[in-house]
């Protein structure tokens, strides 16, 4: 017998040559957990969480965010409850993706529209750019700077996928990751919750995902009333919200 795919995802060929199509069941692993806007119940190895930007230059204080003035503070929120999180989800079965913005370093694929939110002023600053005392290029793929936070650092069966735009799935093979990982069900962590979180949990959902947000895992750097916003519509027009703690049970 030869496995053909992923454990999660794989053929097997016979010694015959005839294959099994078949893809062995997976003991479920069931968890109900209060949420807004109703109790869900989870099948954690039909899961996976996907973890936004929780990287050097949104995180750190010698990232690029914290060099042009921005309080990080609220940045580095989710950093300890996904420590709890991540290891206790790892264990349950379920895939742990993490999604940074990782650019090309000749910005081929950036309209300028993506270019202009990091350099409003047009002066040649932002993405790419070297910043912050390390003077590192930001966002770029490779980079210090598009490295996930040395508190969070990923375990060898982690899968990273870069991105390039607010949304993971725009020009990434993010779907084509989850998809072979047979999940139907997205935990969503990371920052900013009222962009980049919120960007790839709506696309999940119109993808036909399940999604939920895991509200003590995200954060934004942008005013209080944006992430209430961001919550709000979660919950009214896309999936869950529930708690980390609520989740693993401490």
């Amino acid at each position: 017998m030869v496995n053909i795919g992923s454990p999660r995802n794989g053929w097997t060929v016979g010694a015959d040559g005839g294959v099994d199509l078949r893809r062995a069941p997976a003991e479920p692993r069931v968890v109900t957990v209060a949420a807004r806007p109703q109790t869900v119940t989870l099948d954690l190895t039909r899961c996976a969480l996907v973890v936004v930007d929780m990287q050097n230059d949104f995180c750190h204080p010698d990232g690029w965010l914290a060099s042009i003035g921005v309080d990080i503070a609220p940045a580095r929120a989710p950093i300890e409850p996904l420590r709890r999180a991540v290891p206790w989800l790892r264990a349950a079965g379920t895939p742990v993706v993490w999604l940074n913005w990782g650019n090309r370093p000749d910005r081929a694929n950036l309209p300028p529209g993506v270019l202009h939110v990091y350099d409003p002023q047009g002066r040649g600053a932002g993405i790419g750019a070297p910043a912050g005392p390390r003077g590192t290029p930001t966002l770029q793929q490779g980079s210090w700077s598009a490295a996930i936070v040395d508190e969070l650092a990923p375990a060898p069966e982690d899968i990273l996928v870069d991105k390039y735009r607010m949304s993971g799935f725009f020009d990434t093979p993010l779907d084509s990751v989850l998809r072979n990982l047979a999940v139907t069900t997205l935990l969503f962590a990371g920052v900013n919750s009222d962009q980049c979180v919120l960007s790839t949990l709506s696309d999940a959902a119109c993808l036909g995902y399940d999604v939920v947000l895991l509200e003590d895992c995200a954060a934004t750097t942008s005013p209080a009333y944006c992430h209430e916003a961001a919550l709000y519509n979660i919950a009214q027009c896309f999936g869950f919200v529930t708690d980390s703690k609520l989740l693993i049970g401490g």
